[in-house]
């Protein structure tokens, strides 16, 4: 293991060049024992390459359930007998939700739809929505809608839009067994159309889909190759009723080690603490990954599942001395 440190202490930390898939796939496999030193060079390439300051973000969910599409992690599909149930959010009720975001301390409030991609009401909905948000909270929009045509993203962008999360899930290789209702390539249009708009990228996946350390180490290599803006990393929380609801958790340790290769494979990109960080990590896992190369946190709820208090993310960040990123003069 002293070999891959001393290449990527060389490569990443010296010259802010990420591993390539070879090296994630070392670091993926390192033992329990190098775990400490492979943190420490992850935050260490964090420090240098973006700084001490930390981006805090809240979402809220716009369309809540009744998907089409057979995600299979996700209890939102409506083909899955999952408690969750459709159910469409009102402008009041956003504009809300985005002012307790930004009370927080948070910088960013995404707006989310369980949809295979936006129709016209959705879109109706959203300029409504970032325009009623913009006129009464000083914070930044961003959107999670699915599949986009360069209309919508067109409109996204006159919206006021800054950021737009559209997440791969998983590696090219193992997505056919996570997903069956589109496609990787799909998704990965949609991002390409986002990247050329000038909005940032958002995008990332979840880690515990029955990928392989293989696979694992492909889907970091493929996130560094679109070189997203963000890349939110979530660890599956098991949802009953989901062909994967019955999958085990992520190992603490293998999550750590996760956070690790990624920040090393992407020095420069905000690396976001997401769903499923509670029962994987739990409060001290949460501590060692931000010391471990973590910049950005969700705070509060997820879109389906329970999340830490807003109050107990913060007040972790200022225990280790971390700076809330202030909120952007250019939206």
């Amino acid at each position: 293991m002293s070999e891959i440190l001393d290449r990527a202490t060389a490569q990443v930390l010296n010259d802010g060049i990420g591993l390539d898939e070879a090296q994630i796939l070392e670091v993926l496999r390192s033992p329990d024992d190098d775990l400490p030193a492979l943190l420490q060079l992850a935050h260490d390439v964090r420090m240098k390459w973006c700084g001490p300051e930390v981006e805090v973000e809240g979402i809220i969910s716009l369309k809540t359930g009744g998907c089409p599409e057979d995600c299979h992690f996700c209890s939102q599909s409506g083909l899955f007998a999952s408690p969750v149930r459709s159910v469409w959010l009102d402008i009041p009720s956003l504009v809300e939700a985005a002012k307790q975001t930004a009370a927080t301390g948070a910088t960013e409030f995404c707006i989310v739809a369980a949809v295979r991609g936006p129709d016209k009401r959705l879109m109706d909905q959203m300029r409504e929505g970032v325009k009623a948000i913009r006129a009464e909270v000083d914070i930044q929009v961003a959107a999670s809608l699915g599949m986009l045509s360069q209309e919508q993203v067109d409109d996204l962008v006159d919206m006021g839009v800054h950021r737009y999360n559209h997440n791969l899930e998983t590696c090219q290789s193992h997505f056919p067994n996570v997903v069956t209702t589109h496609t990787w390539e799909e998704r990965w249009s949609t991002l390409k159309m986002v990247r050329e708009s000038g909005m940032e990228v958002c995008c990332g996946g979840i880690l515990g889909l029955g990928e392989s350390l293989e696979q694992r180490a492909e889907f970091a290599a493929q996130l560094a190759q679109l070189d997203p803006h963000e890349v939110p990393m979530n660890f599956l929380n098991p949802r009953p009723g989901t062909p994967l609801g019955d999958q085990p958790v992520v190992e603490g340790k293998d999550a750590l080690r996760a956070i690790a290769a990624f920040r090393l494979a992407m020095p420069r990109t905000i690396l976001r603490f997401a769903g499923g960080r509670e029962i994987t990590l739990g409060d001290l896992g949460t501590r060692d990954g931000l010391l471990g190369g973590i910049n950005a946190v969700i705070v509060g709820n997820y879109l389906t599942t329970l999340g830490r208090p807003a109050t107990a993310d913060l007040e972790l960040l200022q225990d280790l001395k971390m700076p809330v990123k202030a909120l952007s003069a250019t939206i």
